[in-house]
């Protein structure tokens, strides 16, 4: 903890009931960066106020999510910014202190499982049985349902640390492993999915004329692996009464991925309590441009 009289009576004041009084000190505190959160946590665990417990959180928040916006910032301007570092970012929204090494163990001893049975002679569809046999049925990966209620199911480390995720969480976890593997695997902008596409690199090659949707050899659901074909896509517009146009069959690129990823967090936090999550979530999202 930093230790300093200045300090003490700034934390002295956390409770003034003036908020004016209030919104000044926590502008001064702020400016003391992560380096305050001990002395913040300290003081929540002495004061049994709840309103001066619930300012600490807020301002304990408010530090967090400032160095978060920084790394984001930095990961965006990044040229090689990668879906595997932009999901450990959003993830530390809701768990600061994320063991990122973990996650990164995770997916390698995955991505080595699946490596070991892959070899230059499997065709596409193939080479994605051997993935999804290890992804779900070695590893026990299961699809849920998307739910509102439970904001972890997006999140890359609760995902990987429960075996269980949501097309989304799923789909960036199976994502980040074929980009590892070097398997053509994008996700598509179907309306109201997130589907995974295989794209045929020898096709796109050879005949870059042709439209894009022509350069995808199967589709794949990351709920459960299950493969499906263009018919099946077909059907699924004529079911939605909408005309199948060419952009809804172009790859998003990592921080199109990403941008998806914290629009639909946001939802999570749809409530008056939580709409200032909301808001940050969004914010960040409209850092990422189109």
């Amino acid at each position: 903890m930093i230790e300093n009289n200045e300090i003490k009576a700034l934390l002295h004041l956390m409770d003034d009931p003036d908020e004016d009084v209030f919104q000044s000190v926590s502008e001064k505190i702020i400016t003391f960066g992560k380096a305050i959160i001990p002395n913040l946590e300290h003081l929540w665990e002495s004061n049994h106020n709840e309103t001066t417990q619930l300012r600490v959180e807020q301002l304990i928040h408010r530090l967090h999510f400032r160095d978060l916006t920084e790394e984001f910032t930095l990961w965006l301007n990044d040229s090689n910014s990668s879906l595997l570092s932009g999901s450990l970012i959003i993830a530390k929204y809701h768990f600061p202190d994320i063991n990122t090494s973990q996650v990164l163990q995770e997916i390698e001893k995955i991505r080595r499982n699946v490596w070991i049975e892959l070899n230059a002679y499997l065709t596409p569809m193939e080479k994605i049985t051997v993935l999804n046999s290890i992804f779900y049925n070695y590893y026990k990966q299961i699809g849920v349902d998307l739910n509102y209620d439970s904001p972890d199911q997006f999140l890359i480390n609760k995902t990987l640390e429960t075996k269980s995720g949501n097309a989304i969480s799923n789909g960036i976890v199976y994502l980040i492993l074929c980009h590892l593997l070097d398997i053509p695997v994008s996700v598509i902008q179907i309306p109201k999915q997130f589907i995974l596409a295989y794209f045929d690199d020898e096709f796109e090659l050879s005949h870059p004329e042709l439209p894009i949707a022509q350069k995808i050899v199967f589709y794949i659901d990351p709920v459960s692996g299950q493969m499906f074909s263009t018919k099946d896509v077909e059907s699924y517009f004529k079911r939605m009464n909408v005309p199948p146009a060419p952009y809804y069959f172009k790859p998003m690129n990592n921080k199109q991925v990403i941008r998806f990823l914290l629009e639909e967090l946001s939802k999570c936090y749809d409530t008056d309590n939580n709409r200032y999550k909301m808001d940050e979530l969004l914010s960040l999202a409209y850092l990422i441009e189109i």
